[in-house]
């Protein structure tokens, strides 16, 4: 199909999703910081690449432990989203959030899926 990303490029723009998921919480509010934005763009980055790249990567990933992982993943950013949960995304809460290491422990389970064989 042409204008659709290969499965390659798919399956990268998820990996990279997850590995800033996985990232120390220090490492990550000062990327947030460096850029102006708050933690909510890890949250984006990865929706958009779950959501891009599941279209595609059915076969590839939704058949497989790493499916629920991900839907793990996804279920939790959204369960702390939201206005009454704003303080969950700023900078400094990543670090002290319960919610933010499950979110990490989850992203390296899925990530370390993605990498492993087969893969």
């Amino acid at each position: 199909m042409p204008g659709t990303p290969e499965l390659p490029a798919l399956r990268r723009l998820l990996v990279d999703s997850l590995a800033a998921l996985t990232e120390d919480a220090s490492v990550q509010a000062a990327w947030a910081r460096r850029h102006g934005v708050s933690a909510d763009e890890f949250a984006l980055d990865f929706d958009h690449a779950l959501r891009t790249a599941s279209s595609r990567l059915t076969e590839a990933v939704n058949s497989t432990p790493t499916a629920e992982t991900l839907r793990r993943l996804d279920a939790l950013l959204r369960a702390m989203s939201g206005p009454d949960q704003a303080e969950r995304w700023e900078p400094g809460a990543m670090a002290t959030d319960p919610g933010w290491a499950e979110v990490r422990s989850l992203a390296r389970e899925a990530l370390a899926s993605l990498a492993g064989p087969g893969a």
